[in-house]
């Protein structure tokens, strides 16, 4: 029986400039081979993601997919990553939570909600803890089946000059055995 052959990874940005970074990443072998897509996580549909193994939406400069290559984590091996904007959350934005037009979590569930990948990790700014936004993600994953845990962890922890403090979170589809 022959593997099935899955697509390259997906990369989802919007920001031409760091489109064109991420070709130059895949080009150069940095991140899984995939292909990247401009579009607006708004106007993605879960049908597009058919067939990736890796998907990386909000995708920015590669952070995830380059850390999943650094971790030994294998380019056909399924994982979703996003880092949805911080500004909804962030004590630096207007403060406006789930109601600021730039809270995109909910796009980003409903792909997943129609994909269902076997692992997702993301990460968003500690501030947002506060907001009540992890609670909100991790009820909608465990209400689709999946267990998900987050904690916060200061940049300072891998050496960085400065605190910053990020919520980074994982969450895996729950295998029951019969």
């Amino acid at each position: 029986m022959n593997a099935p052959i899955h697509a390259p990874a997906f990369y989802n940005e919007i920001e031409p400039y760091l489109c064109t970074w991420l070709n130059h990443q895949i080009a150069a072998g940095l991140i899984a081979p995939g292909r990247v897509d401009g579009r607006d996580i708004r106007d993605l549909d879960a049908n597009d993601l058919a067939g990736h193994r890796q998907v990386h939406l909000f995708a920015g400069v590669g952070g995830w997919a380059y850390a999943a290559r650094l971790a030994g984590w294998p380019d056909d091996r399924a994982v979703w990553t996003a880092s949805c904007p911080c500004q909804p959350f962030s004590v630096a934005g207007k403060g406006a939570g789930t109601a600021d037009a730039r809270h995109l979590w909910p796009d980003f569930f409903r792909i997943i909600r129609a994909r269902r990948p076997a692992v997702v990790m993301g990460e968003q700014v500690a501030a947002a803890v506060g907001k009540g936004w992890f609670l909100g993600v991790r009820s909608d994953l465990e209400g689709i089946g999946y267990d998900a845990r987050g904690i916060v962890v200061p940049a300072s922890a891998v050496n960085a000059p400065h605190r910053r403090d990020r919520l980074w979170f994982a969450a895996g589809r729950i295998v029951l055995e019969h």
